[in-house]
């Protein structure tokens, strides 16, 4: 494989003596490279410029890359190759030129789901070093005490770890409609007659009880019935005042307690259950970092859980889980009272028309960057590696997809909580996200992102500091004790890595999940040149920044630390 290294140079916009000063002019986006400038031999000139108004791209085509990220065992040739790239002399006029230097290390993090696989400290330890940020606890299974254990588990590891921190996200289980209980599993075959009933307690050869009394009302003559998003579907065909007949469409084994959708409509059930709201006030006495909100509907449900965690003094952050036919017409809503959204592509590809999944995947990344939310692209990501120990390639191109819509993390489910290969699944999502990050091109961002935080100063700034890191190629340091600047400038995505230095652990938790962020835990001192004294020798010492190198400090934010209100400043500062 051929990889174009593009990089922008600044020499243009300031020696053309026609174009006027830089800042008159406006900006212009580079485009993706395609998947063919990426792959295919150029026959005749290994160098090529475009040229425009505004910027100066130099393109050349480096020595052929031998390694395709599908194996963990891939991941030190992979380190290898990202490290021989970034040490290559440029092509071009490099004297009067500024090259970005790019950073090879993960910006988009990865959500583990914590179960029976990986719910020993050795395991969780383990998945951290192999690139796990956030544990995930999945309420539809489990129980307090077992959560707990994780829980305990998870926060040992931060007490102990000096370069790393994990959150934590506690996923509700939601209004689940699944059937009951069988003695044994029932085979279904095409054209067989079965019935849904909501009688407690029946499960036989032809009938199977449903957890939802309204059930029987949900559901219409000519509806499609799914079992476990789409392994087994049934049309319905009649219906009574306690049950729903169905023909076998697509048959199958039906076990005990499956999930059941039906296509294109949502269950009359409220968001938050009862069970949900005993899981939430668990998560509020451990100090959770996230909530992820199962079938949000409306707007109303996040204002409601918000509304509840205020009077606690919980300072959690809402996720919400687009999931249901239901939630897409309030898109804009719930996502804009949210602070962030998980694709749920499961339940979502059950109640919609598969072929839209990847349309609203594109849609709500693209929503969520423009209002400066929190986005997570999940389920099935590597769902062959539950009993598999490699991925298949449409896996791989999964993840890579997701990576360059722009999510800020990425998920794995059963791969971790109950797969036989969790840490072989963690490597292979690190090390397919880092190679495909590795080809993005820097300085993209949503047009419109400054509407969300018009009413900030810190707006400016921190789109000045991502162009500063873009075309200098440095790193930038942010002081934060609310974590607002850090995730403001991580959803202007710049190319250099965003080290976050804050004294509340909280947020230095939170921040475990925004794409580029890299949390650090520090103790500010009075003196701000000292605190930033520290911090560098800091970043030095755990081989973060190199001697010599320059970066980016920026002060700015809601909350002024070592500064007045009104004042906002940017510096470069060489380590």
């Amino acid at each position: 494989m051929s990889q174009v290294v593009a990089t922008r140079s600044i020499h243009n916009s300031l020696t053309r003596s026609t174009s006027g000063f830089a800042h008159h002019r406006p900006q212009t986006s580079l485009k993706p490279p395609t998947f063919a400038s990426k792959v295919l031999p150029q026959q005749r000139n290994n160098s090529s410029k475009v040229c425009s108004r505004s910027c100066l791209v130099n393109a050349r085509k480096s020595a052929p890359a031998e390694v395709v990220p599908v194996s963990p065992d891939d991941d030190s040739q992979i380190e290898e190759e990202l490290q021989h790239l970034r040490g290559m002399p440029q092509l071009g006029d490099t004297a009067v030129g500024m090259w970005s230097k790019p950073t090879f290390r993960r910006k988009t993090k990865i959500v583990c789901t914590i179960g029976p696989s990986t719910n020993t400290r050795e395991m969780i330890w383990k998945l951290a070093e192999a690139g796990m940020n956030v544990a995930r606890l999945n309420m539809s299974h489990g129980d307090h005490a077992s959560h707990q254990k994780i829980i305990d588990l998870v926060k040992e590891y931060n007490s102990q770890s000096k370069d790393n921190v994990i959150a934590i996200m506690l996923d509700t289980k939601g209004p689940e409609v699944r059937s009951g209980d069988l003695p044994q599993p029932i085979m279904l075959a095409t054209g067989q007659e079965f019935t849904f009933t909501i009688q407690r307690g029946v499960g036989t050869a032809d009938c199977v009880s449903v957890n939802y009394d309204d059930f029987v009302n949900d559901v219409d003559v000519g509806d499609m019935l799914l079992v476990d998003g789409g392994m087994m579907s049934l049309m319905v065909k009649s219906r009574t005042e306690d049950s729903v007949k169905c023909e076998v469409v697509d048959g199958g084994e039906l076990k005990s307690r499956r999930h059941l959708n039906v296509r294109g409509k949502s269950a009359t059930l409220p968001s938050i259950t009862e069970k949900d709201w005993d899981d939430i006030k668990f998560g509020v006495d451990n100090k959770v970092d996230f909530y992820a909100v199962s079938f949000v509907k409306d707007a109303q449900v996040v204002h409601e859980l918000k509304n509840y965690l205020k009077s606690c003094d919980a300072d959690i952050h809402v996720i919400v889980k687009i999931e249901s036919a239901d939630s897409i017409p309030n898109l804009h809503s719930i996502i804009t009272a949210s602070d962030g959204a998980m694709v749920a592509r499961g339940d979502l590809g059950a109640e919609l028309p598969i072929e839209e999944v990847p349309l609203l995947q594109e849609e709500i990344i693209s929503i969520c960057r423009s209002m400066g939310k929190a986005v997570i692209v999940a389920t099935n990501m590597l769902e062959s590696m539950i009993v598999h120990p490699t991925p298949t390639r449409a896996e791989v191109s999964d993840i890579a997809i997701a990576v360059r819509e722009g999510s800020d993390a990425i998920m794995l489910s059963g791969e971790t909580a109950h797969g036989k290969f969790p840490l072989k699944a963690a490597k292979v999502m690190h090390t397919v996200a880092l190679r495909t990050e590795a080809t993005i091109p820097g300085g993209q961002m949503p047009p419109n992102i400054g509407q969300v935080f018009k009413n900030h100063m810190s707006e400016m700034f921190a789109y000045h500091a991502t162009m500063m890191s873009n075309t200098l190629g440095t790193s930038t340091v942010v002081f934060t004790r609310s974590g607002f600047m850090a995730i403001l400038l991580s959803h202007y995505r710049p190319s250099g890595t965003i080290f976050a230095f804050t004294d509340q652990k909280r947020i230095q938790q939170r921040l475990a999940l925004y794409q580029g962020v890299c949390p650090i835990y520090m103790e500010f001192s009075e003196d701000a040149e000292e605190t930033f004294t520290r911090a560098l020798d800091l970043l030095q010492k755990q081989g973060l920044v190199k001697s010599g190198e320059e970066v980016a400090l920026v002060q700015s934010g809601r909350q002024p630390i070592w500064r007045f209100q009104s004042t906002h400043n940017i510096q470069v500062r060489t380590v």
